[in-house]
């Protein structure tokens, strides 16, 4: 008898799983299915689920497929399940494709070819439908996009588009989507999704952001937002007014951690905050669009979305005065700058770079102490509280898990489902602030 074994957590039970597990049944003789707790959820960073673990069982069994169901609540079960039930086949979707080649020393493993079409009607009948997500552009983020996409229940890439056809065509076929290229292909590429992930070249922002929320569509979208401030404070307008949710990914600003640390430095623990200082630098390749576009290329552009972000969550939007200090490389672009801000109660300093490298910290300094979070603090996930006393140190610490755009992602499936608890992390005007200030920069700069 030839065994198989394939996992999931199937929460939100759709035409997809019932595919999957009926491929799986088709590969031997007697099927055993792992359905993932709760807490291995939690654990492993898959957010957002909906179903409890009993709905979730009672699903695949509905299916009939499944000979045996087990749970899957550690890390490492996979390999001690496939020895313990002396398993001849391991398999999952294709979107996993390579994840789990390490188990071929001890069984066969199959990738099975995942369903990118998902019946509509299935999913939209129930409370929290499965929104099917577009991806607008094809560079390195739109790739680290994907995999986190498949850990966040409630969502499912199965489209992307690139006016580039060539481009749109290889990245479908690299993650198993739906190509659109070309520009007379976006419109038929908005009638394949309830919602678009963009990640194109900040310019183009504004456009396809209006152009998707035309269509219906919800947007969760690159920083910058845009790089004008009337543009991003236009596209939240008209999403209030057709009832549609618009985002802004600035992964830091949905990340635990990172909420966490805001909640300390506004609770008093250090006192009243008056200077914060904010560095991300890294070292950009000499030839990438970032240090060769002389109109939006530069370390301002691409990195300052993460250091104005504490600067106007704990300072707010009305800051006195703004000055910027700026090494440039011969073609005009800036290697590293610093932007200076005045507010009425303190000062803030936020550096950018990407041919200069510096310490990347965020220090937020207070009257009774001050918070120290060291390189990557973009990734938020240690930070201290210090104070006069060199001895006396509190130590905090959270997750962030890969590349952190799951934590976005889960609060854009829970905007759009109704939940507005998640508004707080990265709201309109800070938005719009930050287009202004690199509108300001631009201004000055080119």
């Amino acid at each position: 008898m030839k065994k198989v074994i394939t996992y999931g957590t199937f929460d939100l039970f759709h035409e997809g799983h019932y595919r999957l597990l009926k491929r799986a049944k088709e590969l031997g003789d007697y099927l055993i299915v792992g359905v993932t707790s709760e807490e291995f959820d939690r654990s492993r960073g898959k957010l957002n689920v909906i179903d409890s673990l009993v709905t979730r069982i009672e699903n695949v069994k509905n299916t009939g497929f499944a000979d045996e169901i087990i749970v899957e609540e550690v890390q490492g079960q996979k390999f001690r399940d496939i020895k313990k039930y002396d398993i001849d086949i391991f398999t999952v979707g294709s979107d996993w494709v390579g994840h789990f080649d390490y188990l071929k020393d001890y069984c066969e493993v199959v990738y099975l070819e995942r369903t990118k079409e998902i019946s509509s009607t299935q999913l939209r009948n129930r409370a929290n439908p499965i929104l099917r997500m577009g991806i607008i552009g094809t560079g390195r983020i739109a790739s680290r996009f994907i995999p986190e996409s498949h850990l966040v229940s409630g969502i499912s890439v199965t489209s992307v588009y690139n006016p580039n056809k060539a481009s749109a065509d290889k990245f479908a076929k690299r993650w198993d989507l739906n190509s659109f290229g070309g520009t007379e292909a976006f419109s038929d590429f908005l009638e394949y999704v309830d919602c678009v992930y963009i990640a194109t070249p900040h310019e183009h922002h504004y456009d396809y952001a209006l152009r998707a929320m035309e269509a219906g569509k919800h947007v969760l979208c690159e920083k910058p937002f845009t790089l004008r401030a009337a543009e991003t404070e236009a596209l939240y307008t008209y999403a209030e007014e057709h009832g549609l949710v618009i985002m802004e990914g600035i992964k830091t600003a949905y990340c635990p951690g990172f909420n966490k640390l805001i909640s300390i430095a506004c609770s008093g623990k250090i006192g009243a905050v008056r200077n914060i200082e904010a560095c991300f630098t890294k070292l950009e390749n000499s030839l990438s669009r970032e240090l060769t576009d002389t109109k939006y290329g530069g370390s301002f552009t691409e990195l300052a979305s993460y250091t104005l972000l504490p600067i106007i969550k704990l300072f707010g939007v009305d800051y006195e005065e703004v000055r910027f200090d700026s090494i440039k490389d011969k073609n005009g672009i800036d290697l590293f700058t610093k932007a200076h801000f005045r507010y009425p109660n303190g000062m803030a300093t936020a550096t950018c770079g990407l041919g200069v490298k510096s310490e990347g910290q965020l220090i937020i300094s207070g009257t009774k102490g001050y918070i120290l979070a060291e390189s990557p603090w973009w990734k938020t996930s240690y930070f201290e509280v210090r104070y006069e006393d060199p001895n006396n140190i509190e130590k905090y610490s959270d997750v962030f898990l890969n590349y952190g755009l799951r934590y976005e992602i889960s609060d854009f499936v829970s905007t759009i489902n109704g939940n507005k608890t998640n508004d707080f992390k990265l709201i309109k005007e800070e938005s719009i602030a930050i287009s202004g200030i690199i509108e300001d920069f631009l201004s000055m700069n080119r």
